[in-house]
């Protein structure tokens, strides 16, 4: 029975471990559920400025892709969770990365976002502190979600949208180029 036990024990402990993927001094879950639908990670990596890390951001996806155009225009459900790293990240400096973002994702055409990109900004209310973890979330039929720490903060409706948003981690333009290469499981 004590062999036995110990065995379990061990098992138990290595699928823990498996279920989680280690993104320097971060660890995410193998897998998400969002919008009732299971997600597995398709890549991760950490978003550097000035040789400090900021955030550990992974992808999340129904399939494993590497095509980040199909990933970007795709209607299924998907996600980008970021595990803030850095106290250098505040809530001014999120927001101007994330217009910083739209302009290049759109090619400075924000007119048909503008509204919506304003109202997405506007969920993140709160400071940003070091281990919050931010789930920016495409839900089928419903729209891009923003969550903190696992609550949900609004939505904003729209394809297009939601592609202009992922295109800042996986455009032509995007936020960091090695975060987007481990995004879509090149490493």
């Amino acid at each position: 029975m004590k062999k036995f036990s110990l065995l379990f024990f061990i098992l138990m402990s290595i699928t823990t471990f498996q279920a989680q993927t280690e993104v320097g001094d971060a660890t995410l879950p193998n897998t998400v559920e969002f919008n009732g639908e299971n997600l597995t990670i398709n890549g991760a990596g950490i978003r550097e400025k000035y040789f400090f890390d900021i955030y550990a951001g992974g992808l999340y996806l129904k399939e494993k892709s590497s095509n980040a155009s199909a990933i970007a225009k795709a209607d299924k459900t998907m996600a980008i969770k970021l595990h803030i790293l850095s106290g250098m990240m505040s809530r001014s400096k999120m927001a101007t990365a994330l217009r910083d973002g739209f302009k290049k994702s759109t090619n400075g055409n924000l007119k048909p976002y503008q509204e919506r990109i304003d109202k997405f900004i506007g969920f993140i209310k709160e400071e940003i502190e070091v281990d919050q973890i931010y789930d920016i979330v495409y839900e089928k039929g419903k729209g891009s979600v923003i969550y903190k720490d696992g609550k949900e903060r609004g939505f904003v409706e729209g394809l297009d949208f939601k592609e202009a948003l992922f295109n800042i981690w996986l455009g032509n333009k995007p936020a960091d180029k090695g975060l987007k290469k481990a995004m879509l499981g090149s490493f």
